[in-house]
């Protein structure tokens, strides 16, 4: 089966909100006729439930409605975090630039003009509804490979809260150096997900109490290009994967898995890497005890000195995390 047709292998459902109850009848007759599941009102206040107790692919909405006009009923739709992925399609017999625009600052997904083409209406449904269903599909592979990350990490009594706290970090650290969302959002992902590749390490190795020999650290280095493996078949994770593959990597060249150097290694990887280190420093480990915010700081210095960080983003950390301090 493609992934086209594992998309369209159910019915999609599709609310309709319309006051005119012979727009309602010929929505209802189009999206019958495609094989769609179809739920109506005339009704724009019990739109947002109706939503909530159907959860459809697409919600057909018309704009100029007397008690409830359908830009409040897609920005309430829109505001609600359990609905605000449902495409919202305006129908609208008003097609100047300002109620467009009136439209897009509510957060509707994509307008047609009445009265409008039923082929259009067709293609359009199919298209927001397919896109909403992959969307699921993506967030529903994001959430299982988010707790495999989680059960990895559980292995080891030692880390705490590590991902959590690489997490919130990573949020912080790269909205202080002015990174753009989408950016921030890679870094804040990573927190989770960096270590996933450790799904594939023998417990032998991955929880030894003691330093690990040459041939067990072997192993071990694995780990990075494992998860960048795992999280490949994802478009999602674009942004991710060098954080996961490359946050082992050294300024100088003698990291792994791919010996990258200085700026051959991905930005994000650079500032990812030094929050992970800090935080391990920071952390009780089998073969090592915490260290204070003052002894890591100045091993990451020496480090740094020694090759291992990128000195400018070893900078910048300096002042973020003093920054950091400072309000609190």
């Amino acid at each position: 089966m493609s992934s086209t047709d594992a998309l369209d292998s159910h019915p999609f459902i599709v609310l309709g909100v319309d006051d005119e109850p012979n727009s309602l009848m010929v929505l209802e007759g189009l999206c019958l006729g495609e094989g769609h599941i179809f739920y109506g009102t005339s009704n724009p206040r019990q739109a947002v439930d109706l939503v909530l107790q159907h959860m459809p692919d697409v919600v057909l909405l018309d704009v100029m409605m007397p008690q409830v006009s359908g830009y409040e009923v897609c920005r309430a739709i829109k505001a609600n975090e359990v609905t605000r992925m449902i495409p919202v399609l305006l129908l609208t017999a008003l097609d100047s630039r300002d109620h467009r625009l009136q439209g897009f600052e509510v957060d509707c997904d994509d307008f047609l003009s009445k009265p409008f083409d039923r082929i259009e209406l067709r293609a359009r449904v199919r298209s927001l509804a397919r896109t909403k269903r992959l969307n699921e599909n993506l967030d529903h592979a994001e959430t299982v490979l988010a707790t495999l990350a989680r059960a990895v990490e559980a292995k080891d009594g030692t880390t705490g809260d590590h991902c959590d706290r690489l997490t919130r970090n990573g949020i912080a650290f790269g909205s202080f150096l002015g990174l753009n969302r989408p950016d921030i959002q890679a870094l804040g992902r990573a927190g989770v997900l960096h270590d996933i590749g450790k799904v594939g390490i023998p417990d032998a190795v991955l929880l030894k109490p003691t330093r690990l020999t040459r041939d067990e650290w072997d192993i071990m280095r694995r780990h990075p290009v494992i998860g960048a493996e795992l999280l490949a078949p994802l478009r999602t994770m674009d942004r991710v994967i060098p954080i996961v593959r490359h946050h082992h990597e050294r300024w100088d060249g003698a990291g792994y898995p791919d010996g990258l150097r200085a700026e051959q290694i991905p930005l994000l990887a650079r500032v990812f890497q030094i929050l992970d280190a800090f935080d391990a420093l920071r952390s009780v480990r089998p073969y090592k005890a915490a260290m204070s915010e003052l002894e890591a700081i100045n091993v990451l210095l020496e480090e740094t000195g020694e090759g291992k960080w990128d000195p400018a983003m070893m900078d910048a950390f300096l002042r973020f995390h003093m920054a950091d301090l400072t309000k609190s």
